[in-house]
């Protein structure tokens, strides 16, 4: 699936999840001496964008159009979540389980996933690297540390990059407090005046929890207070809430929380709004409930809800949360 490649230097200009895990629109991007950086196109048209977002399933839709007289190559990338690495950090393997698809006109397109770890402001790729230590503390990773000798291992522990947090029996095993950027990029060649159809999808990785925040106990918290904030929790969702929670007490359920996240604002960087943007959101199942920023949402089934925008610019990115009651088994 991938060309499994790292590039040297800062990851910049890519913007982050807040809370649960994201990805991000497709925007063009340039290597320069700082390394990945989101350039806003002067020639490219993003015409039409169709997301769909579930907990099984991110797949998004795309019209680009040339608007110039010449053919543009350029390299395009599609950001991932930063990752602020730590012993209670849930780790996503990229590689082997986001299951990133992209097809251009039909065609599958050739990706490459580029990963950057940054510590304290610096970018220490190259050091790892150097190492046999992958960016991304997955796979390999406590095997590499193992691997190295005792003085690089303790200064590395003194510096505060990694911290021993267990064994598996046989070997000690590492966490790193390092923060990976990751990137799907490709490389597209944008014909002059004509429009290309773009698709991608990939498995999202969702953050959850179990009961919490949202109990009536909780809701002079901080914790409460930020997540009304960033999913426009309204009245009508928490009376929906407790309505459900008084009936799950009765037969012993318990709920949970998903929270799913999607960086929309780096589809500003082409040239214009986008010219028709509409946006699906599945909540799963019909009992559940669902909630996020957006004006305009109509529910268009028994567990969808749309938005649709017309000369589009996105200015703030989709948080997605999602309550689902489960039987105690």
């Amino acid at each position: 699936m991938f060309a499994w490649g790292f590039r040297i230097g800062c990851l910049a200009g890519l913007l982050g999840m807040a809370g649960g895990p994201a990805a991000a629109n497709d925007s063009q991007a340039a290597f320069g001496l700082g390394g990945l950086t989101l350039v806003r196109s002067a020639d490219i048209r993003m015409d039409i964008e169709v997301l769909s977002i579930s907990e099984e399933r991110i797949t998004v839709d795309y019209v680009f159009t040339n608007a110039s007289s010449r053919d543009v190559d350029t390299l395009v990338a599609f950001p991932l979540p930063d990752v602020d690495n730590g012993i209670e950090v849930f780790t996503p393997d990229y590689v082997n389980e986001l299951d990133f698809r992209t097809v251009i006109d039909g065609q599958p397109a050739a990706l490459e996933l580029v990963q950057i770890a940054r510590f304290g402001g610096r970018d220490i790729t190259a050091r790892l690297l150097s190492l046999g230590v992958p960016p991304m503390p997955v796979g390999t990773f406590d095997a590499a540390i193992n691997a190295l000798d005792p003085a690089t291992r303790q200064a590395m522990i003194a510096e505060g990059l990694i911290e021993e947090y267990g064994s598996d029996g046989k070997q000690p095993l590492w966490a790193a407090h390092w923060t990976t950027a990751t990137s799907v990029t490709r490389r597209q060649v944008f014909p002059a005046g004509r429009s290309v159809s773009v698709s991608h999808s990939y498995k999202p990785f969702t953050g959850g929890s179990v009961g919490g925040r949202l109990d009536p106990g909780n809701r002079k918290t901080r914790e409460f207070a930020e997540a009304r904030t960033k999913y426009c929790i309204d009245d009508a969702f928490i009376q929906g809430f407790d309505r459900k929670r008084a009936a799950a007490a009765k037969t012993g359920s318990y709920h949970g929380e998903t929270w799913i996240s999607y960086v929309l604002t780096s589809g500003a960087n082409w040239k214009g709004p986008i010219g028709q943007f509409r946006m699906i959101v599945d909540k799963g199942h019909p009992d559940a409930l669902v909630s996020y920023c957006a004006t305009g949402v109509r529910k268009t089934g028994p567990t969808r809800f749309e938005v649709a925008y017309q000369n589009f610019v996105p200015r703030q990115d989709v948080h997605i949360l999602i309550v689902k009651f489960h039987q105690d088994q």
